[in-house]
């Protein structure tokens, strides 16, 4: 589920004694989470974005969020000021936002919404945007948070 740039990691979710999801890469723990599946209809829809390359990686200082082509961002993990279940509800999928607030999603369950600052920086369709505040759907998003532990809003 996860992928990694350099060759040099020293296991996967694969390897025995390693929690599903977690490796080390550089002795550096890094962490990935699943975003859920979109519905098939809206997963054509999406087949253009790629997002069934739709990842968020959190390391010990980033958090990185890919939804295929369409959308990046490396966070900081210490502007990260709170985390937690998101009361949004939505029908959109995919990458929305505007004046520093986005949604990345691929599922309308899920989600839980990030607060950013300072301001973290982001590319969608190429394009730079700003980020203070981001909605995340995942398949876990309790581990997510577990993980992650800042304070709630």
């Amino acid at each position: 589920m996860h992928r990694y740039a350099d060759s040099r990691c020293e296991g996967c979710a694969d390897a025995p004694g390693r929690r599903s999801g977690v490796a080390r890469w550089d002795d550096c723990l890094v962490t990935t989470f699943a975003m859920p599946r979109p519905h098939p209809v809206i997963n054509v829809l999406l087949a253009v974005a790629a997002s069934h390359k739709a990842t968020v990686e959190l390391t010990a200082d980033t958090l990185t969020v890919r939804l295929g082509l369409s959308w990046r961002a490396e966070i900081p993990r210490g502007s990260i000021r709170t985390a937690a279940h998101d009361p949004l509800r939505t029908i959109s999928i995919g990458a929305h936002g505007w004046r520093g607030e986005w949604l990345v999603n691929t599922s309308t369950t899920g989600l839980v919404v990030l607060t950013i600052d300072p301001e973290a920086r982001g590319r969608c369709l190429g394009y730079p945007v700003r980020l203070r505040t981001l909605h995340l759907s995942l398949a876990d998003p309790d581990a997510f948070l577990a993980e992650l532990s800042v304070a709630a809003t």
